[in-house]
């Protein structure tokens, strides 16, 4: 791994061919999360976005079922840290944010966005992005942020 990785922005791509593999992706980023954290998971319908959300959320210790918030745009876990898992596919600005709690989410745990390009501009500068698309046998996820999460992603690497 490049050191520039580790100081300045991280950068990586991960062959997902099946549950496992985004289970490992999901239980790295896990792993990483703190207080104000963001994921922004970006890809198409069937990219895989709920289902690296729902890996993220069962490496947090959620044993109960995680639904798509779709309907709900928001689904609250109370994990360590606290996670709130939004959906924004139906808001129509980012105005809506503020009456969803996103600010008062972030200052109490992390959150994770599905569609974040409907609100691009209530992610933090920190956020780390994850773009999912179909590839090959499988998924492939592009990830990008922080360099503080090139040691969280390590584990990603190896199986």
């Amino acid at each position: 791994m490049d050191m520039a990785q580790i100081s300045d922005t991280f950068r990586e791509e991960f062959l997902l061919p099946d549950l496992n593999a985004t289970a490992r992706l999901g239980k790295a980023i896990a792993g990483g999360l703190g207080v104000g954290d963001a994921v922004a998971l970006w890809g198409d319908l069937g990219a895989g976005k709920t289902t690296l959300a729902r890996a993220i959320l069962q490496a947090l210790g959620v044993a109960e079922d995680v639904p798509s918030p779709t309907f709900t745009i928001v689904q609250n876990y109370d994990t360590a840290p606290p996670v709130a898992h939004y959906d924004l596919y139906r808001i129509k600005s980012a105005r809506e944010m503020q009456e969803l709690g996103f600010d008062d989410a972030l200052d109490q745990g992390a959150v994770l966005v599905e569609w974040p390009e409907r609100a691009p501009e209530v992610l933090p500068p920190e956020t780390l992005h994850v773009r999912l698309s179909l590839g090959g046998d499988g998924r492939v996820a592009k990830v990008t942020g922080p360099g503080r999460w090139a040691r969280e992603m390590e584990s990603a690497l190896h199986v």
